[in-house]
C-alpha cells in the first residue's frame, strides 16, 4: 500500500488504532506501520496506536491522546487542575483516571499516567470540542475531588497548603455546592476531611 493513500483515507483521524485500520482494509499488512514508523510518517503512541508526524502537537491533541490509547478514562488530576487555573501550568505528563489498573505510557511525544478511580466515582468529566476532536476532562470540582482523593500524602493543612492553589480562580471558578454534592458521592471519610481543609485554606 502507498502511503500517500493511506493518510488520505485517515488524515481526519487524530490518532488511529490497528482495529480501526483493519476495517476499512481487512487484508492489512502491519508491517506497513513498522516501515512508516521507521521512515518517521507514523509515530507509536503505544501498542495498536499511532499518529501522523506533522499532526498539530498542542494541549488539546495530547488530552486527546490520553482519552483514547487508555480508555475509558479521562484527563483530571494536576493537568486538569492546570487547565483550569488552579494550580502553576504544569509540563511532561498528562494525568488522567480510569476504572482500569493504575498505568503509565511513555512515547515519543511525552508521558501519560493513569490513576484508577472506582466506577462509581467515574463522573464528572467535560466534554470539550477543538478542532476535529472532542476531549474528556475533569470539570473543574470533580478534579479538586479526585486530586484530593487520590493524593495519599495531603494529610495537613500545610499540605494542602503547598498546593499552591490559586484562591481568585478557585472563588470565581467553583461551585462549591456542587463540590460537596460531588464529594458525597466518593463515601470517603478521608476526602471529607482533606476537602475541609481545602475550603479552610481557600476561605482564609
Amino acid at each position: 500500500m502507498h502511503f500517500l493513500d493511506f493518510k488520505k483515507k485517515f488524515n481526519s483521524y487524530p490518532v488511529f488504532s490497528n482495529r480501526e485500520i483493519e476495517k476499512i482494509y481487512p487484508n492489512w499488512n502491519r508491517m506497513n506501520l513498522r516501515n512508516w514508523q521507521h521512515k518517521k510518517y507514523i509515530l507509536k503512541l503505544r501498542n495498536n496506536w499511532y499518529a501522523f508526524t506533522d499532526r498539530e502537537i498542542n494541549e488539546y491533541f495530547l488530552f486527546y491522546v490520553a482519552n483514547k490509547i487508555y480508555a475509558p478514562s479521562y484527563v483530571s488530576l494536576e493537568s486538569a487542575l492546570s487547565y483550569h487555573g488552579l494550580i502553576p501550568e504544569m509540563s511532561f505528563s498528562i494525568s488522567s483516571v480510569s476504572t482500569l489498573k493504575t498505568e503509565h505510557f511513555t512515547n515519543d511525544i511525552g508521558n501519560f499516567m493513569y490513576s484508577n478511580l472506582k466506577k462509581e466515582c467515574f463522573f464528572g468529566y467535560e466534554l470539550i470540542t477543538y478542532n476535529d476532536f472532542t476531549v474528556k476532562i475533569a470539570g473543574v470540582e470533580k478534579a479538586v475531588l479526585d486530586f484530593l482523593y487520590l493524593r495519599k500524602d495531603i494529610k495537613t493543612l500545610d499540605d494542602v497548603n503547598s498546593l499552591r492553589i490559586n484562591t481568585d480562580v478557585f472563588h470565581e471558578k467553583v461551585d462549591k455546592k456542587k463540590l460537596l454534592n460531588y464529594s458525597y458521592l466518593f463515601n470517603s471519610k478521608v476526602l471529607t476531611q482533606k476537602l475541609k481543609l481545602l475550603l479552610k485554606t481557600i476561605d482564609a
